[in-house]
């Protein structure tokens, strides 16, 4: 009947489908606050995501509450509210730079499936603007449930800021058996190497020039450059330093990731955990 207000009255279908219009009107008047509730839940995980979900997380999220809804409705109600996902928009270009010619060799072989938490630790930077010069974060990312697991930033990229972000690992760095990164010069040099060391973790670093040895890292990069880094202005380090570390708890006990079944990191952990035991 909806389809063909356009053609006839409602009086007029009411009548040949021996409906009474009242009937009409109440189901109408539900399907539309049926509407209502799905766009006011929409709009709130929306926002909860910090303004990053598109179509596909959103219905995974709507599923949690028990809110079936197809991508393309979903859609239609972002669109009609003006929510427009930060992923719609360009990225930023890669910030070129000189690599190291070390021998070290392509240990994990793009095996960035893991089984076991800490068996493979990868790491890369990027930049961010600070007033009005560039800083640099680091992040170390455990690719048994894309955890970020150790963090810094800092107004140099140097070995300094990534022994930085090693140093706020909370687990035993013994456990840790592999550690892959690019060859940018930052993390090929004695202090790491030292650190790595004494640890006892094997070394492992990307083909000269192949971003894609790296895959992981690199896509945590492109998710914290869109979430994070766009549109933001940080008056100064500490402010940096004091937001990185929300959104870094934020990535990993709330933000649910497509790699892993649409749970966060920790809440993958902890279902695995259940499973062991």
């Amino acid at each position: 009947m909806k389809n063909n207000r356009h053609k006839y009255s409602i009086s007029a279908m009411c009548d040949v489908l021996q409906l009474p219009r009242s009937t009409y009107y109440y189901e109408a008047k539900e399907q539309s606050k049926s509407e209502d509730e799905l766009a006011f839940a929409i709009i709130d995980i929306f926002n909860k995501s910090r303004q990053n979900y598109g179509t596909r997380k959103i219905k995974h999220e709507l599923k949690k509450l028990g809110i079936v809804a197809s991508r393309r409705r979903i859609g239609r109600i972002m669109k009609k509210n003006g929510l427009v996902s930060k992923y719609t928009v360009a990225q930023f270009k890669p910030h070129v730079d000189k690599c190291n010619e070390s021998k070290a060799k392509n240990e994990l072989n793009r095996e960035f499936n893991q089984q076991n938490e800490l068996s493979v630790v990868v790491s890369d930077l990027t930049y961010v603007r600070v007033e009005n010069r560039w800083h640099y974060i680091c992040l170390f990312v455990d690719l048994y449930n894309r955890e970020i697991i150790g963090h810094s930033a800092g107004p140099h990229k140097n070995a300094g800021l990534v022994y930085q972000a090693l140093s706020t690992i909370k687990a035993d760095l013994r456990q840790i058996q592999l550690f892959h990164t690019d060859r940018g010069n930052e993390f090929k040099n004695r202090m790491i190497d030292e650190a790595l060391e004494t640890f006892k973790i094997k070394r492992s670093l990307s083909m000269k020039g192949c971003p894609y040895d790296n895959a992981v890292a690199e896509a945590t990069f492109k998710i914290i450059k869109t979430e994070f880094v766009k549109g933001k202005h940080f008056e100064n380090l500490e402010r940096l330093k004091l937001e990185l570390d929300d959104y870094v708890h934020w990535f990993n006990h709330i933000r649910i990731h497509g790699t892993l079944g649409y749970l966060s990191p920790i809440e993958y952990k902890n279902e695995h955990l259940k499973k062991v035991v």
